[in-house]
């Protein structure tokens, strides 16, 4: 993409209404515009990271063999009725009425809507394990929202569902859940710490949130710092294999690390001194496990092979997409701008022309924007009227992981510089040796 054909609007001064770093630097890189309390429009930029965070949230469901599908977003209030929780939810509930005086809601979330789903198609025992998902907007009334994407009243969330038999299955798919969950936040860039949590509205005595450590998280958290350094990496996991998938969850859950909802002094106390920590966290996933919560008043049953029919025993697993943008931006940036890991970046590369307008660095840089593009990577390329410290402060602002600087005395020496974002780290090379670089990066990951 070619920075001149481009919809860019940075902002040169911090805006007055921006509290944190991420909603700042949101609004300065020209990622979002708010167009009324806590609810905003995606500009081009901050829609490519959504959307990269989207597939890699895609990719690591379907991997645990989850199966999407599309909910809508506004649901009728006979089925919240149903579950008993349309009248306990509260004020956060957006409460529509229809034409025909039928009353609707925008839904904070849906397990009333995929139980009757469930409960229109499937009759059988052999149906199950199953577990549904979708990635949708979903709306909550936030009475103070603030903080940008971080504590919006719209929000684009997934949520999924399981379905199973009895008890030990259900708790197999909370497992699986929890796996695949830290999969996904390991390949976002991010450190997501399991921590015992309360279930709150969604019910049920099983539950965890994943949480960020940032100076700006909601919540006071208490843990042992070892936990921070517990990684998935590249290990191979079957999600079919109950007493693998188990051993994982143990792993990374039996390290003391807890919410200020459900913190244990004397238990935290146990906790070697210098291991112990108390900070600050934002929840970027919760998953449940709440048995037949929802499927005992809403007959969602399966006919067992002893002929009996039995309520399903249910979870729901969601993840904040959208607020994994700040979270990420709260957990990596510095003076400058975002610096976004490779994962989720909304461009692989910048290239900064030192020179447009002068015929051999156009040409160099238009070189390698087809050599990288040829590769499968769509670079940002600056190619701008303006002047060097301009181009440099958009890409630090923007924070794309890596920029190639073309100017005319390197290209006589036959060299570009390479400069790492996160650790400013510049290498001069060739302009081959650059593209290949980079190229090698994005193939790793």
């Amino acid at each position: 993409m070619r920075l001149s054909r481009y919809f860019l609007p940075v902002l040169k001064e911090n805006p007055a209404e921006a509290q944190i770093v991420s909603h700042r630097y949101m609004l300065r890189a020209g990622m979002i515009k708010q167009q009324a309390a806590g609810i905003y429009s995606w500009l081009p930029l901050g829609l490519r990271v959504l959307r990269r965070i989207e597939a890699i949230v895609h990719d690591e469901q379907q991997r645990a063999g989850h199966i999407p599908l599309l909910m809508p977003t506004l649901q009728p209030a006979d089925l919240w009725r149903e579950s008993g929780r349309y009248d306990d939810y509260g004020a956060e509930m957006l409460r529509i009425r229809d034409r025909h005086e039928r009353d609707m809601l925008y839904g904070p979330t849906n397990e009333e809507m995929i139980t009757d789903i469930f409960r229109a198609h499937v009759e059988s025992y052999k149906a199950l394990p199953l577990t549904l998902y979708h990635i949708q907007w979903k709306f909550r009334d936030e009475i103070r929202p603030r903080f940008g994407v971080m504590r919006g009243r719209e929000f684009l969330m997934k949520d999924g569902y399981n379905f199973d038999v009895d008890k030990p299955a259900a708790l197999h798919a909370y497992n699986r859940h929890m796996v695949s969950y830290l999969r996904t936040y390991e390949r976002m860039g991010l450190t997501a710490i399991p921590m015992r949590a309360a279930s709150g509205p969604i019910g049920g005595d099983n539950t965890h949130e994943f949480l960020v450590l940032a100076a700006t998280g909601e919540s006071e958290v208490f843990y042992d710092d070892r936990v921070t350094a517990l990684r998935l990496g590249e290990r191979q996991i079957d999600y079919d294999d109950r007493a693998q998938v188990a051993a994982v969850c143990e792993e990374f859950t039996t390290l003391y690390a807890r919410t200020d909802e459900t913190h244990d002094e004397a238990a935290f106390a146990a906790v070697p001194q210098a291991h112990r920590k108390v900070g600050r966290g934002i929840e970027v996933g919760q998953i449940f496990y709440f048995g037949t919560k929802y499927s005992e008043p809403m007959g969602a049953t399966v006919v067992t092979p002893e002929g009996a029919r039995v309520p399903v025993h249910m979870g729901s697993h969601g993840i904040g997409v959208s607020r994994l943008l700040g979270a990420i931006i709260e957990a990596s940036h510095d003076e400058r701008g975002i610096i976004w890991p490779e994962g989720v970046t909304p461009f692989p590369v910048g290239i900064v022309n030192l020179k447009q307008g002068d015929a051999a660095t156009d040409a160099a840089c238009g070189a390698i924007y087809a050599s990288l593009r040829a590769k499968g990577l769509e670079p940002l390329y600056d190619d701008r009227d303006e002047r060097a410290g301009a181009k440099f402060a958009t890409m630090d602002l923007i924070g794309l992981p890596w920029r190639i600087t073309v100017g005319p005395r390197g290209l006589a020496a036959g060299t570009v510089e390479l400069t790492a974002r996160r650790t400013g780290e510049a290498e001069e090379m060739s302009p081959e040796a650059a593209v290949a670089r980079v190229a090698a990066i994005y193939a790793a990951i």
